[in-house]
């Protein structure tokens, strides 16, 4: 029987915009309670990689001593997404012989080793590694096989990997902070764990996460994680484009973006008139005046670059077909105004806002699609310790492997 943890849980959120700490505790029945909410400004990451590292170690440090403070804990251990290293995945197959026996706890373990013991290119690191299907002697479709009869056992194996110099820059930020890698997660699979429920998990259902420097995409069927991938846009591209656009400052091209900002125009644009402050001026002594249609003008063309490229990746990969209808947006570029139905239109598929689920305690200004993926840390450790339980291994052993090669290096240069 699977053993639920419980005790203290810790996520760390990494990501182009924003650092975002969540504290825990987990119960015996899977529920979690976040204790401990800090977040702050990113800085030193730029699509979903460390680029300064004492600028990103500040802001992280300034995340968790929030947290900290308001958890009344002390943390060691965090979960750590990824959304940059241009993660990628694939599926193969594995099979060993069982002689006509029943398939046992043994074979089970033997069968997902040859797994996790995949090589992958010396300029990649193994992440996740996931069975997401069994096969015994041709019969596919199979759970959970202890107990049967067959020839041959085998699985199908989903492998995640990332660039390992990208992984081991983040290790080392985070090391410096005084912290360790309990896991590191690809951004779209935790935001799937909090937000998807367990029938579109199940009839196959796409999310894609739109952080501040990177999309990233993830599809699940049956269930199981079957496809992640992702795209160097995010809404930091959006108001960058506003900024050269329009001739203003970040500052004001992201609160512009975010207060009359729309991926979809409206007959009302024309005769709306907004303040766009230029770089270099007073903003109270001269500014421009430009109607709305002209933002709006600047937003759709990167949002829609956003979206064709998601399909286009969906389209190359071949999995479009298994992947649904169904389709949730996360992270904090999907609150955008007319987002939802461009993607709608773009993607041809029923879209939603994706929230986080089963997870208590968030306040409401963190309970929406920006923190979705934080919350999916949580629910990862939960879920993990589950999966650990059915299967006799770990749901991430292979990425623990490599956690602890650079835990070791870090410790013999720093």
């Amino acid at each position: 029987m699977a053993k639920t943890r419980t005790g203290l849980i810790a996520a760390l959120d990494i990501g182009s915009t924003k650092v975002t700490c969540l504290i825990g505790h987990a119960n015996a029945d899977g529920g979690i309670r976040v204790t401990g909410i800090g977040h702050h400004a990113s800085a030193g990451v730029r699509n979903g990689i460390i680029v300064d590292m004492d600028a990103a170690q500040a802001a992280i440090l300034t995340a968790v001593s929030a947290a900290e403070q308001r958890s009344g804990e002390r943390l060691r251990d965090v979960i750590v997404n990824l959304s940059g290293g241009k993660p990628t995945s694939r599926i193969f197959a594995v099979e060993v012989s069982i002689a006509g026996h029943e398939v046992s706890e043994p074979d089970l373990r033997k069968v997902i080793a040859y797994g996790y013991n995949t090589r992958v290119p010396a300029d990649r690191e193994l992440i996740h590694c996931f069975p997401i299907g069994y096969v015994i002697d041709s019969n596919r479709g199979i759970r959970d096989p202890r107990g049967m009869f067959g020839d041959k056992l085998g699985v199908d194996m989903h492998l995640v990997t990332a660039s390992a110099g990208t992984l081991r820059n983040l290790a080392t930020c985070i090391g410096r902070c005084h912290l360790d890698i309990e896991a590191v997660v690809v951004a779209p699979y935790a935001s799937g764990l909090s937000c998807l429920v367990e029938d579109e998990k199940d009839l196959g259902v796409t999310i894609v996460d739109m952080g501040g420097g990177t999309t990233t995409i993830a599809v699940f069927h049956e269930r199981n994680l079957i496809y992640t991938d992702s795209v160097p846009i995010g809404g930091q591209h959006v108001s960058r484009d506003i900024a050269r656009g329009m001739s203003t400052t970040l500052e004001n091209a992201e609160r512009m973006k975010v207060l009359y900002g729309s991926a979809i125009p409206s007959a009302a644009d024309e005769q709306e008139i907004i303040d766009v402050p230029l770089i270099g001026e007073d903003a109270h002594v001269q500014a421009n005046h430009v109607p709305r249609s002209m933002l709006v003008g600047i937003v759709r063309p990167r949002l829609e670059e956003t979206f064709e490229l998601v399909r286009n990746r969906l389209d190359d990969s071949g999995i479009n077909g298994v992947a649904g209808r169904r389709l949730v947006l996360t992270g904090g570029a999907s609150q955008l105004q007319g987002v939802r139905e461009l993607a709608t239109m773009i993607l041809e598929k029923q879209v939603r806002i994706g929230r986080p689920l089963r997870v208590n305690g968030l306040a409401e200004a963190t309970s929406g699609p920006a923190f979705a993926t934080a919350a999916g840390l949580l629910r990862y450790a939960v879920e993990r310790s589950a999966e650990a339980g059915q299967t006799g291994l770990a749901a991430s052993e292979s990425a623990t492997s490599w956690t602890g090669r650079i835990t070791q290096w870090l410790r013999e240069n720093l």
